[in-house]
């Protein structure tokens, strides 16, 4: 039955439309890898209760483009097929389920990007981050020489205001309200363009919690209580761990944002802030986790066994990898010599690299997560529905 059924997959089903529009974003040659591997794999069933993507395949006798986009973004790559599977190379199918989500899975993100044109900034995202960061960290830097004199760019500012008075409040405000509010905007577009072509259905809480909640965990990065396979077939934690401290590392930043935020306009308490008040401690032990974890997982990138890697991806992923350390890293240098003749330079990098960050985030691998998150969503509605 598999090998009759599965050993030419690709002229039993052509590639569908999704929602009734011709798919600009995936070729049709890594839409019907994924199709006939998906095909194989649902007929062996030998990796059933190796991640969420196994039990989600095996409600469907067949693949839309829609189902594959939702399985892709489903897998969280830890590998554990790949090495278990018995088709693939030297056999004559040749599987590589990780490869070909992967790759699938990258070209979601330009399918659905917002708006649609941008999609292709997604083809060579390491070259995108890198030009984007170069403009941003130029027209930061000089925008500040211009508005301010020499002695005020190198003098030694403490006290209340202190940043704004080599960055210009209103200034400040403009340039990361204006980048985080397109950033926001652009991705909720992009996750609704998603939702309804991967047939997300009605989206609800009972769901979302238990999504947020595996999510937040990390818990598929597990690869089913063992770890993933990084490293040829010996399992590790690393990756798990890497991802933790990146996320909540991010996540701690932001809250950190925020706090000072409401403490500058509710309160009127103008950074910057004491050692010990809750956005300085909360953005030095974010800052600390995003290093740690982005340096983890670069290194992880570069000695894990390829084979079942996409690598001509990983521009994305670097490029990614590379912006939230050096954010991170300049932000905890500007915290550490925010009382020195330093601290012009280093906010007018730091804003730079912030401002690249908000710039590349709807284009960039960042919206994996609200991708994948969406992906559990649907794969919770899924199990509980009889």
């Amino acid at each position: 039955m598999l090998e009759t059924e599965s050993r030419h997959p690709s002229t039993t089903q052509s590639p569908l439309p999704v929602g009734g529009r011709d798919r600009e974003g995936a070729s049709a040659a890594i839409l019907g890898e994924a199709r006939r591997t998906m095909e194989i794999c649902n007929a062996c069933r030998y990796c059933e209760g190796f991640c969420p993507v196994f039990p989600a395949m095996e409600v469907h006798r067949s693949f839309s483009d829609g189902d594959l986009g939702y399985l892709a973004n489903l897998c969280h790559n830890c590998k554990g097929c790949f090495h278990a599977c018995q088709y693939t190379e030297p056999h004559e199918w040749g599987l590589n389920l990780p490869r070909a989500l992967a790759d699938l899975r990258a070209e979601t993100y330009g399918e659905h990007a917002w708006p649609r044109g941008l999609g292709r900034l997604f083809e060579r995202n390491g070259l995108v981050v890198s030009l984007a960061t170069a403009f941003c960290l130029t027209a930061v830097i000089v925008l500040t020489m211009m508005l301010q004199d020499q002695a005020t760019l190198y003098g030694n500012h403490t006290g209340p205001g202190a940043f704004y008075a080599v960055v210009p409040w209103g200034l400040m405000v403009a340039l990361a309200g204006l980048t985080f509010g397109w950033a926001v905007l652009a991705m909720v577009m992009g996750a609704r363009s998603f939702w309804r072509t991967t047939g997300g259905g009605a989206l609800r809480w009972p769901d979302l919690r238990v999504a947020l909640k595996d999510a937040g965990q990390t818990r598929h990065l597990d690869g089913g209580g063992e770890g993933c396979n990084d490293f040829d077939e010996r399992f590790g934690m690393g990756r798990r761990h890497f991802h933790l401290a990146m996320m909540w590392g991010f996540g701690l930043c932001f809250a950190a944002t925020s706090v000072a935020t409401l403490m500058d306009h509710l309160l009127g308490w103008v950074a910057p802030y004491s050692w010990y008040s809750a956005p300085v401690v909360l953005g030095t032990i974010g800052g600390i986790g995003l290093m740690v974890g982005t340096g983890g997982l670069y290194v992880i990138k570069f000695i894990t066994d390829r084979e079942p890697e996409a690598v001509s991806r990983w521009g994305m992923d670097i490029g990614l990898l590379a912006l939230l350390h050096f954010t991170a890293l300049t932000g905890l240098a500007l915290l550490a010599f925010r009382e020195t003749s330093a601290m012009g330079w280093l906010l007018a990098i730091h804003l730079g690299f912030v401002l690249a960050l908000f710039v590349t985030l709807p284009y960039g691998k960042m919206v994996h997560g609200v991708y994948r998150l969406l992906a559990l969503v649907r794969h919770h509605r899924e199990q509980r529905l009889p």
